[in-house]
């Protein structure tokens, strides 16, 4: 079917270009969203009667979507999927989900709108371009996790696809605790350099010390009871 561009189409033209494209496609996607009309003798009148209203209703709507593509350009959406040890999720993430998301995250937004290939199926990051107009597309990440905790992990380019070994828990355990420590207001000197790393594995060795100090003194308190 020939039909007439009312806007630029992804590798099909820009607005009035006349352009020949199958049949379901122009009437089950271009003519229903009024994207394209049918090119006959009568509609080539109408559009160019139209086209200086079509073109500034068109550059209008193109600098209201560049407008939220600077808003939404890089940002981060979390879905939180199940999974398998392997990083396999039980199900999917389809343009719905991810458009309900970015809805969620104060960005209205349409399924229709978001460019993606096929469902993502597995835990982590994902670049996917969205549709604001037919030409601005800015691109977002998905971050598809098992939970909040695995979705911050990921963000810190951690592999979750894989449970954390006994060193790896102390450390994050460590981490979390001397992050606690400072939340509480301890002010550190300004001419200490110590590192978040450096900070954990102080706080995993006094754990270490108070422990066998605990050790200690149970066993001095045995001593002495068994003297008595």
């Amino acid at each position: 079917m020939e039909v007439i561009l009312l806007e630029r189409v992804g590798r099909l033209g820009q607005m009035g270009d006349t352009v020949n494209v199958k049949d379901g496609f122009a009437r089950n996607f271009l003519l229903p969203q009024g994207k394209a009309l049918r090119a006959t003798e009568a509609n080539k009148e109408r559009f160019e009667g139209q086209r200086a209203q079509l073109e500034a209703r068109n550059l209008e709507a193109k600098q209201e979507a560049e407008k939220l593509a600077e808003r939404i350009e890089g940002q981060t959406f979390v879905v939180i999927r199940q999974a398998g040890e392997t990083g396999h999720l039980y199900g999917s993430v389809a343009t719905r989900d991810i458009a309900e998301v970015v809805t969620e995250g104060g960005f209205s937004l349409d399924k229709r709108q978001v460019l993606l290939d096929r469902p993502i199926k597995i835990l982590g990051l994902k670049d996917v371009q969205i549709q604001l107009h037919p030409e601005v597309e800015p691109t977002i990440t998905i971050n598809v996790a098992r939970s909040s905790d695995e979705a911050e992990r990921q963000a810190r380019g951690e592999d979750v696809s894989r449970p954390m070994d006994e060193e790896e828990e102390a450390r994050q355990e460590a981490l979390e605790t001397a992050e606690e420590f400072f939340e509480e207001g301890t002010d550190v000197p300004e001419d200490v350099d110590t590192t978040e790393e450096e900070l954990a594995a102080e706080t995993a060795e006094l754990s270490e010390d108070e422990a066998e100090a605990e050790d200690d003194t149970s066993a001095d308190d045995s001593d002495e009871e068994s003297k008595s």
